[in-house]
This record gives structure tokens, C-alpha cells and sequence, in this order.
């Protein structure tokens, strides 16, 4: 008699059964290494010579999350310049959450982020009211600078960030655990059904890409949809 040949457990799960799409912003000063933190987060790749971004630039980085899940993160690389546009209200719309950016070696680029994530605060928020996570990146910290795990603490616990990291797009350290830390807040945040809004108003956020993109299961708070989000 043959020997049985070994069969796929039923109980095992494709990890493609769920699949989520989510958006996140990279935003920051001018010079902060955004788009460097893009590039090694999704190529692995490092240039060191600096090309500023016009606009918004965009990139996708897919993850295995778990057995069950497949995520998609559509990362928006906004210029450093648009704060003081009209344009960073069409770049946040749908936003989960964000990565914002400052340059570990000029403290006037960390002020900068606060400015940021204020603009952010003001523009977008979850259905409860509050902020989306935003992740504090402290970028550059291959070169000699005064920030210290006990100060992105502080600046944490004063600023309502989520979590901070000290990272090196040149020395790759830190992005990938920043990137990771958010996207946990954001698959949590998503469960909570904090990105859910009543289906008469409109615009998706979290859609499962198996299903029908259309008006059922749309998800999005916006400052112009809700007057209790944002002053």
C-alpha cells in the first residue's frame, strides 16, 4: 500500500482572505528626508543626493499582517512646501494615519512638525473626534544630534503623537519600526470602527479589496462632514 500523501489542513487560511487598504501620509519640513524614508521603506534603496518632491509623490509597500490579513499601505509623500498651500486638504482626505518627519540635527524642523501635525489635526479626524495616529520620526540620527529616546518620550506624551522613533534613511534604522508601529494602530483603530461614518455621508476609507468599492461600508470623518471634528 502507498503511502498517504500529506493534504492541506482545512483549518489553514490564505493569508490573501483579507485584504485592507490604507492610507498614509509622509509630511514634514523641507530637507527632512521624506522622500528618502519613502524609498528605503519600499525599495530598500538610499540616494544621497537630495531631490525636493513637487506635489505629493506616491508609492505602495504591501505587508503580511497576519494569517488572515494582507495590507496595503498607499503612502502620500506631500511636499514639504504645501503646508501653506490650499492643497493639504485634498492630500489628507482619507488619510488613517501619518508619519511626520523632522530632521534630527535642526530643531527649527521639529517645530515644523508640530505646525504639521496641527494642520493635520485640523483637517481630518476619527469618528470619536479625535486626531488620526500620527508617528513622530526622528530622521538623520546617523549624524551627531541631541535627540534621546527620553526626549521623543516627552515630546510624545506633550504632542499626542503615538510613538516616536530615532531613524537613518541612510543607515536604515528606524523606518521600518516606525511604519510597523502605525500600521498596528491603524488595523486596531480600524476594528474599533473608528474610521466608520454613517452611509449617507460620503467618501471610503477602509474598503476590503474583495469587495464592492462602492457606497456600502464607506468609511471617512472629514472637517467638512462632521462640525464636532475639527475648530
Amino acid at each position: 500500500m502507498a503511502p498517504p500523501q500529506p493534504t492541506t489542513s482545512s483549518t489553514q487560511k490564505s493569508v490573501t482572505e483579507k485584504q485592507l487598504l490604507f492610507k498614509i501620509l509622509i509630511i514634514g519640513d523641507v530637507g527632512t528626508g521624506k522622500s528618502s524614508i519613502v524609498r528605503r521603506y519600499v525599495h530598500n534603496l538610499f540616494n544621497q543626493y537630495y531631490k525636493a518632491t513637487v506635489g505629493v509623490d506616491f508609492a505602495m509597500k504591501v505587508l503580511v499582517w497576519d494569517m488572515d490579513t494582507l495590507l496595503r499601505l498607499q503612502i502620500w509623500d506631500i511636499s514639504g512646501q504645501d503646508r501653506f498651500g490650499n492643497m493639504t486638504r485634498v492630500y489628507y482626505k482619507d488619510a488613517h494615519g501619518a508619519l511626520i518627519v523632522f530632521d534630527a540635527t535642526r530643531q527649527a524642523t521639529y517645530d515644523g512638525a508640530l505646525r504639521w501635525k496641527a494642520d493635520l489635526d485640523n483637517k481630518v479626524c476619527l469618528a470619536n473626534g479625535k486626531p488620526v495616529p500620527t508617528v513622530l520620526i526622528a530622521n538623520k540620527c546617523d549624524i551627531e544630534n541631541k535627540v534621546t529616546e527620553d526626549l521623543l518620550a516627552e515630546y510624545c506624551k506633550k504632542e499626542s503623537f503615538i510613538g516616536a522613533f530615532r531613524a537613518s534613511a541612510k543607515d536604515n534604522f528606524g523606518i521600518e519600526e516606525g511604519f510597523k508601529f502605525l500600521a498596528g494602530h491603524i488595523v486596531a483603530t480600524e476594528k474599533q470602527g473608528q474610521y466608520e461614518i454613517p452611509l449617507f455621508q460620503r467618501d471610503g476609507n477602509v474598503r476590503k479589496l474583495s469587495s464592492s468599492m462602492g457606497t456600502n461600508g464607506q468609511r471617512r470623518i472629514f472637517e467638512s462632514e462632521r462640525t464636532n471634528c475639527c475648530p
